[in-house]
C-alpha cells in the first residue's frame, strides 16, 4: 500500500521534490528541479504574482520548490523563512537535515530554516507575504493534526505587515465541493479557500489562471499518473487591509 496519501500527497509532493526522501542528507534543494528549472512551475509568474521585491521578508509554509526563488527575489536585505511543520520534520527526518544543509550554503544566507507546530501555529511579525504552496488542503487533513485552520489564519494575518500579502496556491476539487476531496484526492475547493481565509480578516486581491489546467475534471487523486504534474490549480492573493 502506498505511503504517500497517509503522509499527505501535496505535502510529500513538496518535499519529494525539494528533498526526496531516499537523497542523502547533503542533497540540497539548489539540486533539485524546482521552480527556476521546471517552467512548469510558472517561477517568475508566480514570484511577479506574489509581488516580491529586495528587501522583502517572505515565509514560505513547507517550503521547498520556491524557496531558491524567494530567496533571489528578495536578495541579501531580505529574508526567507522556510517553515516546516513538526508533523512533517517526524515523519521525514532526513527532509529536515537536507533543508538544513541547503540553508548553510552561503548562496541562501537570507533563508532561515525552523520546524515549528502549526498547533498552535505563529510566524515572525512585520512579515511582507505568506506563500504556502499545494499544502493548504493538508492543514484539514490528519497528516497536520489536523491544524486548528481558523487559527491558522488569523496567525497569518497577525504576521504580516498591513498590506501584506497571503499567496495560496493548491490543486482544484470540483466546485462545490468544499472540503470533501482534501484527504481522497488531496484537493480542495477554491471556494472554500476563499471563504476560510477572508473569515480571518482578509481581502481578496488578485486571481491568476497561469496554473488552470480545464482537462484537469477534477475526480483523480493528484498522484495519478494521467494528471500527476498537471493538475488545475488555482493560485490566490490575499491582503491584509493597510
Amino acid at each position: 500500500m502506498s505511503r504517500l496519501p497517509l503522509v499527505g500527497a501535496a505535502v510529500a509532493a513538496t518535499l519529494a521534490v525539494a528533498l526526496p526522501a531516499a537523497a542523502p542528507a547533503q542533497q540540497t534543494a539548489s539540486s533539485q528541479a524546482d521552480s527556476l528549472t521546471d517552467p512548469a512551475m510558472k517561477g517568475p509568474e508566480v514570484i511577479a504574482f506574489m509581488g516580491l521585491k529586495p528587501g522583502d521578508r517572505v515565509a514560505d509554509i513547507v517550503a521547498g520548490r520556491f524557496m531558491r526563488a524567494e530567496s533571489q527575489a528578495v536578495g541579501p536585505k531580505g529574508k526567507v523563512y522556510a517553515v516546516m511543520p513538526e508533523e512533517i520534520a517526524k515523519l521525514h527526518p532526513e527532509s529536515v537535515a537536507g533543508l538544513k544543509a541547503t540553508v548553510a550554503d552561503p548562496a541562501y544566507a537570507n533563508v532561515e530554516f525552523s520546524v515549528v507546530p502549526f498547533t498552535p501555529f505563529s510566524l515572525p511579525a512585520g512579515l511582507d507575504a505568506v506563500f504556502i504552496r499545494q499544502d493548504y488542503h493538508d492543514l484539514h487533513d490528519k497528516i497536520m493534526g489536523p491544524t486548528d485552520v481558523p487559527a491558522f489564519n488569523k496567525a497569518v494575518y497577525a504576521a504580516l505587515k498591513p498590506g501584506g500579502v497571503y499567496v495560496v496556491i493548491d490543486h482544484a476539487a470540483a466546485p462545490g465541493s468544499g472540503l470533501a476531496a482534501t484527504d481522497t484526492l488531496h484537493r480542495i475547493d477554491e471556494a472554500a479557500v476563499k471563504s476560510e481565509v477572508q473569515t480571518a480578516g482578509f481581502k481578496l486581491d488578485g486571481e491568476s489562471k497561469i496554473l488552470a489546467n480545464p482537462a484537469d475534471d477534477h475526480t483523480k487523486l493528484v498522484f495519478d499518473p494521467s494528471i500527476r504534474g498537471k493538475t488545475d490549480q488555482f493560485l490566490l492573493r490575499f491582503r491584509k487591509p493597510r
